[in-house]
């Protein structure tokens, strides 16, 4: 009996893995049919003769329409003694509201109607957006023009703006996630950069309702303003809406984009010390490029064979194989029309900070060296390929990307060209844009982190600058 079982122990031994091997990974035999070509329902564009441009994008599906005006101008162009002023513009221009409904009216008014009129500023631009059922569409558009051509900017919003920006300054160094973000654009960028300076309280409490009234006054002008317009309407009523409504305003002088350099780190170690944690959050970082880079689909693969998720190489080595990081991430960044961030970052336990660090900067090493296999290209394209579609799954996200576009001077195809892009890319390609873009001898180090629980010294990573983040006091006479 007992050598039958175990002639029975060996058969199976032998059939098992057999029969494993035809089973493993069934579904790699289901056939993948290719993707549909990427056609995009368009907008209809119109160009006024006082440099408006108007987008049009009709959405039957449900009974609503929301529009934005986007307006050229934004931080990195306010003054440098008045940082933080467009921040608080976009809150006391829609909390002031006009001199024929105050904000606070205004909020009431909406709220009956479930619409809404918001105003917001960023770093090149600044907008006012409304959205409301379509029968209440007449009614809150003229709010929202009354909103855009006659603010009243309150002087006691200004001051309660202030307040909560100074909040914020004083708050500022709780979050070691947001010491880092600030820090590396800072090392990027430059401290004075536009791009990287943070307003402080001599800043915000400087800035004054002349301040905001003649910014209002020099940008909100036809040539500055892009107006689109996405619902359930009829587009040749609502082109003639729009047109009585902005052929009235000046031309005006078209705002001029802010020029600035871009000539990156200065390599080394600048760490921030911070003795009420007990993790290290890591970033390597050196300058990105910009999205009409001929090589942005390459880069954008590369990415994803580095970084795009719990495949890529940088989570497989240093989170998953050496346990050194509980989140890490990162990739070579592109903005529009200024030089992105390439960043690598990880937070990890204090001591294993050096350790952490270095497996980092092995994996970016390695993405110059290793080219992608066959099974990371193809999984890296597919993914891309398969996720950009949901980036542009409805309409209303096809027109905020078309207006982007024109809001930055890109050709209307180029969402289009995206696909057949991606496509191209070759495991050559990889390699070649991880060479040329990716110089490691100019890349910074940020950590901020607790100095007496680091273990491994920093110095093993290269020269180390200690980082003051000392927020200034207010200048004397101010109040905060």
């Amino acid at each position: 009996m007992k050598k039958n079982l175990v002639c029975l122990a060996l058969a199976s031994a032998l059939v098992v893995p057999a029969l494993h091997a035809q089973m493993t990974e069934p579904w790699t035999k289901i056939p993948t049919p290719p993707l549909h070509d990427f056609k995009p329902v368009q907008p209809k564009r119109i160009d006024l003769k006082n440099g408006v441009v108007i987008f049009l994008q009709e959405d039957h599906e449900l009974p609503f329409i929301d529009g934005t005006i986007n307006i050229r101008g934004g931080s990195r162009e306010e003054p440098a003694n008045k940082a933080g002023m467009l921040d608080m513009y976009g809150d006391v221009w829609r909390t002031s509201g006009t001199a024929a409904m105050d904000g606070d009216a205004m909020d009431d008014a909406l709220e009956a109607k479930a619409a809404k009129i918001e105003t917001s500023a960023d770093i090149d631009s600044t907008a006012l957006t409304w959205n409301s059922l379509k029968t209440d569409f007449d009614t809150v558009f003229t709010q929202a023009v009354d909103l855009l051509l006659h603010p009243s900017f309150k002087p006691e919003k200004l001051e309660l703006a202030q307040q909560q920006m100074a909040t914020g300054i004083a708050r500022r160094n709780d979050d070691a996630g947001g010491i880092l973000a600030r820090e590396v654009g800072k090392v990027v960028y430059g401290a004075a950069s536009p791009y990287a300076r943070q307003p402080e309280f001599s800043t915000v409490l400087g800035v004054t309702v002349d301040d905001i009234k003649q910014w209002h006054d020099k940008t909100v002008v036809g040539s500055n303003l892009l107006v689109s317009v996405v619902g359930d309407f009829d587009s040749a009523a609502m082109e003639k809406k729009l047109r009585d409504t902005f052929e009235k305003l000046p031309k005006g002088e078209p705002f001029k984009s802010l020029k600035a350099d871009f000539p990156g780190p200065k390599p080394g170690v600048y760490f921030v010390n911070k003795d009420d944690i007990n993790q290290s959050n890591i970033s390597i970082a050196g300058l990105g490029t910009t999205r009409n880079n001929p090589d942005l689909y390459a880069l954008s693969v590369m990415n994803e064979i580095f970084s795009g998720g719990f495949g890529s190489r940088l989570t497989q080595s240093v989170r998953t194989k050496l346990g050194l990081a509980y989140a890490v991430g990162g990739g070579y960044g592109a903005s529009y029309d200024h030089p992105g961030i390439f960043r690598v970052q990880a937070g990890t336990k204090s001591a294993s900070t050096v350790a952490a660090t270095k497996a980092m900067l092995e994996e970016i090493n390695r993405l110059k060296s290793v080219p992608p296999t066959e099974t990371e290209l193809r999984n890296a394209k597919e993914q891309l390929l398969n996720s950009f579609i949901f980036r542009y799954d409805s309409r209303a996200k096809v027109l905020n990307e078309q207006v982007m576009l024109a809001f930055y001077g890109y050709p209307a195809d180029f969402l289009e060209k995206y696909k057949a892009g991606i496509e191209k890319v070759t495991a050559a390609d990889v390699s070649r844009v991880a060479a040329k873009y990716i110089d490691t001898s100019k890349l910074a180090i940020v950590v901020v982190g607790n100095g007496g629980d680091l273990g491994a010294s920093l110095k093993d990573l290269g020269p180390v600058t200690d980082v003051d983040i000392t927020i200034p006091p207010p200048p004397a006479g101010m109040s905060n």
